[in-house]
């Protein structure tokens, strides 16, 4: 029941029907990483669907020249992992715990059974899926666009709002300045001094490793920069 109660706080899994919602229960797997343990990496096998219920998985990759490219923090209640679902292709990215982490695993046999037994609950893995895809088009046309404050600005409303599975926004994000300087292709430094201005504007405040919204309606406002 603890395990559905955080589950249902994110809107996705939320707004599944109650049969689907207990299918994937019923199929689960709880499994934990320690600090810095890899969940899988590009090229690996399909190996389910995934739900963070504690602590945060990092997606990326690294380049021939070891250079990280940080595509996303995942944290909970937020699912993933559902590209493989409908290509069968290999993973496309590589995916570490952040601290101790625990997550749900749905196996790839068990989804892929469950679907062909109601292959009606493929829409609603569509709908993760696009969701996503929207968010990637969105992020696309900002770095294009939008100077860095504004980019900034806004990648800091998406992770408050988990991506959209959060309703309200947290208020404190457990995110390390370098962290999200990878996530925008931008230098430390200049994530610093932005954070740094947004900080005197009294939009946020600063700890170590976390950032604190103080004023939700500002920093929406710094978006449209």
């Amino acid at each position: 029941m603890e395990m559905r109660s955080r589950l249902l706080t994110g809107q996705w899994f939320s707004h599944l029907p109650a049969s689907f919602q207990d299918s994937l229960l019923a199929a689960a797997r709880e499994r934990r990483l320690t600090a810095g343990q890899r969940l899988f990496q590009r090229g690996d096998a399909p190996c389910g669907l995934y739900a963070v219920l504690e602590g945060a998985v990092r997606i990326g990759a690294v380049s021939e020249q070891g250079k990280e490219a940080l595509l996303s923090l995942v944290e909970a209640p937020h699912w993933f992992g559902e590209i493989c679902l409908f290509d069968g292709q290999p993973r496309t990215h590589d995916a570490y715990a952040v601290g101790p982490c625990t997550l749900l695993n749905i196996p790839q046999a068990a989804l892929l059974q469950l679907l062909d037994e109601q292959p009606v609950y493929w829409r609603h893995l569509a709908l993760l899926m696009t969701h996503k895809l929207r968010l990637t088009f969105i992020n696309l046309e900002q770095l294009s666009l939008l100077p860095a404050p504004a980019r900034l600005a806004h990648r800091l409303l998406m992770i408050a709002e988990g991506y959209g599975e959060l309703d309200p926004p947290r208020r404190v994000l457990q995110l390390p300045q370098e962290q999200l300087a990878s996530m925008l292709s931008l230098s430390r430094q200049t994530t610093n001094q932005i954070l740094k201005d947004l900080k005197e504007q009294g939009i946020i405040g600063l700890g170590y490793g976390e950032i604190e919204i103080l004023d939700m309606q500002k920093l929406r406002a710094t978006c449209q920069i």
